[in-house]
């Protein structure tokens, strides 16, 4: 038996309208969507229960808040020694810096999402954090020039 829940079209419309603005009113919500309040917040507290929703945050302008450079990172490691690589993903994953990081299949092994001030940063972060992790053979940095389509 399949015990994923389905989600149906009200859902999705629910989702979308909290992901444009997560602080939506439960009454404006159900507006939207075109519910009274008591359903529109059931469904809403059953797509919290299944996990589905996970939580709500504010959005953030990086460039004022002074982390203007964005930088994708990728990194190749030398080893194949489970401690090394739980070492150098906890070490990684502690990085203010890094604000997202992701192990994948084949070459390189990691990506990084990098938020720094400028370029003088980026090279102090690589130089000082990255670099010396144990494991890391190789490191590989683009600095974005344009944001085409960002949904989180």
């Amino acid at each position: 038996m399949n015990n994923e829940r389905v989600i149906d079209a009200l859902d999705r419309e629910i989702l979308f309208h909290l992901q444009q603005d997560g602080r939506l009113t439960n009454v404006e919500l159900a507006k939207r969507v075109g519910l009274t309040p008591p359903p529109c917040l059931r469904r809403v507290k059953r797509l919290e229960e299944a996990g589905i929703i996970t939580g709500y945050r504010a959005c953030i302008n990086h460039e004022a808040a002074g982390q203007g450079l964005e930088v994708m990172v990728s990194i190749e490691v030398s080893v194949s020694d489970l401690e090394t690589l739980e070492g150098l993903e906890t070490a990684i994953a502690a990085y203010e810096e890094v604000v997202e990081f992701r192990r994948v299949f084949g070459t390189p092994d990691y990506y990084l999402r990098v938020l720094v001030a400028d370029y003088a940063a980026y090279e102090a972060f690589q130089t000082n954090k990255i670099i010396g992790i144990s494991g890391v053979a190789r490191v590989i940095s683009q600095p974005t020039m344009k944001k085409i389509k960002v949904t989180d």
